[in-house]
């Protein structure tokens, strides 16, 4: 807004931090710094080189664009207009439309054209570590539109079971954004959603209870119902239903081969706590047409090969969000004067803002590891493996802390934290999301020990654990508990393990010493609240410097 007013009649507006403006998201060396790692430790572990090369340019426009104050502004207005269900049109005839306000198409635009969704498949060297960058840098204007971006990204592995499915495949990799609700032949790109669980069982896919009845060897009628169908919106998602043979994968479209509108009817929107901008619904499937992808009976088999994919999306989403309010936290206690000092000044606040900026940089360290791992699979066992482990391992410890995180950068505010228009309140609301979805704790827990029950994969664990018992003596004695071959508390064995991942995650960072003090030598369950004497200075200039130019 321009020139607002401070002189007003009863007093003068003062000591009111300013908002920030336009943002260069990757001169942050929060991400900056674990983004060039991970590229390195790709190329270490690759016949390629010299991947960040081709990546670089890309990300830095994007971090730019999406960084702009007009852009968090589109967020902003997205996410405080939700959408509209409009099952029936004016004649009464059925449609099952979601209506949108421009600044989400708009949002959508900028994320797909940039590749969010496409390029860790467009651009395979480097492709994964890349899409985590953009992915972490849209979340910054809103996090609701990422959800139909990420669910497309990681519908490819499945679509590429099926060699029909190509067609859907690539206009699912295609950087564009396509909203109109036309047949796919009609269209120049497509956006995949999901729908899996149902009212009775929830995480317990084998209680479903909607059923498949054959057309032809290959396709099929569904009837049934879906308690969560994340971006109703999208052309086409893939599902679960039981057929003869069991429990199987379908992709149900939205509109049927004859040219009709197929018979996936939206039950409702749910009124969601966060991420507002984006549509979650209930539907029903009447007779809806679908077609088998994978094999007959291996229907959760077939789909967690995306959601494997969709937990990576979590971590970044988690992490990112983390990074935002510390980072907002910090620009505001660094502006505003208390007590005849600027409050970052105050010893409290400065242990209460390095502690947090301290947890947002391991969480994207550690994400980017992760990031490397899944770029690497394809051509590396052992990576592939290892990232089998670190994927639920990751996203039970980052999404579980983004909550607790959030909730200390608001206090920082004061009480404006806790008013909408300092954006706090929203980021707030969003903070439990990615912790649920895809796997709560206690899922990511057993996923975890089920991981770890292949002999290669835990053979890939130890070995990692060991190495960095050797790099980082203090961590000898939880590495010595996480060899065990059964933990007794698997919550338990999945926080120390993240604590040494982590640490691990943090090398040639000057943040690595603090953690180790903080997190695993002298661990206290308060921020700020430092056992042992440590440098608070990086950590607090890493996250003030960038943003105040």
């Amino acid at each position: 807004m321009h020139k607002p007013r401070t002189s007003l009649q009863t007093h003068d507006v003062t000591n009111q931090p300013r908002p920030p403006g336009d943002l260069d998201l990757l001169s942050d060396p929060a991400l900056f710094d674990p983004l060039m790692a991970s590229f390195a430790r790709r190329d270490a572990g690759s016949r390629d080189t010299q991947t960040a090369g081709q990546h670089i340019p890309h990300l830095t426009a994007f971090a730019k664009q999406v960084g702009a104050r007009e852009t968090r502004e589109l967020g902003r207005q997205a996410d405080e207009n939700p959408p509209r269900l409009k099952a029936f049109n004016a004649q009464g005839e059925r449609i099952d439309e979601v209506e949108f306000h421009p600044a989400y198409h708009a949002l959508m635009k900028i994320g797909l054209e940039a590749g969010v969704s496409s390029r860790a498949w467009s651009h395979p060297g480097g492709g994964q570590i890349a899409h985590a960058a953009l992915l972490y840098m849209m979340s910054w204007a809103d996090s609701g539109v990422t959800c139909p971006m990420s669910m497309t990204y990681a519908a490819q592995p499945v679509l590429r079971q099926s060699d029909w499915a190509s067609v859907w495949a690539e206009k699912a990799r295609t950087p564009a954004y396509d909203p109109k609700a036309i047949p796919l032949a009609q269209k120049s790109a497509a956006t995949i959603g999901m729908a899996m669980t149902e009212k009775q069982g929830g995480s317990d896919l084998r209680t479903n209870t909607t059923r498949a009845s054959a057309l032809s060897p290959q396709e099929v009628e569904l009837t049934g119902h879906k308690w969560f169908c994340s971006a109703p919106m999208c052309d086409a998602f893939l599902t679960l239903a039981y057929e003869d043979q069991g429990l199987s994968c379908f992709l149900a479209p939205r509109w049927h081969p004859d040219g009709s509108r197929n018979q996936i009817e939206i039950q409702r929107l749910k009124d969601k706590m966060g991420d507002r901008s984006n549509a979650s619904s209930e539907i029903e499937y009447r007779g809806a047409y679908a077609r088998r992808i994978g094999a007959p009976g291996r229907g959760i088999a077939t789909i967690i090969q995306m959601a494997h994919h969709t937990r990576y999306d979590c971590m970044i989403g988690s992490a990112s969000g983390m990074r935002q309010a510390v980072c907002r936290a910090a620009f505001h206690v660094s502006q505003r004067t208390a007590f005849q000092k600027t409050l970052i000044d105050h010893p409290l606040m400065r242990a209460v803002i390095a502690d947090l900026a301290l947890e947002s940089e391991a969480a994207i360290a550690l994400t980017m590891r992760v990031g490397a791992g899944f770029d690497l699979s394809s051509e590396n066992e052992r990576e592939a493996a290892l990232s089998r482990a670190l994927t639920p391992l990751a996203k039970f410890w980052i999404c579980k802390h983004q909550p607790a995180v959030v909730s200390e950068a608001l206090e920082c505010f004061g009480g404006i934290g806790f008013v909408e228009e300092t954006g706090m309140a929203r980021l707030f609301r969003t903070s439990p999301l990615n912790a649920i979805w895809e796997g709560s704790g206690n899922i990511m827990a057993l996923d975890l020990q089920r991981a770890l029950s292949d002999k290669t994969v835990r053979a890939v664990f130890n070995e990692d654990l060991t190495r960095i018992a050797a790099e980082i003596p203090e961590t000898a004695t939880l590495v010595e508990g996480l060899r065990s071959e059964r933990p007794e508390n698997l919550r338990l064995f999945a926080q120390q393990a993240a604590l040494v991942f982590s640490a691990d995650a943090l090398a040639g960072s000057a943040l690595r010493d603090m953690y180790v003090q903080t997190r695993i030598l002298n661990p206290t369950p308060i921020w700020g609240a430092f056992a042992g004497r440590v440098d608070l200075t990086p950590a607090i200039a890493r996250t003030t410097n960038w943003m105040m130019g």
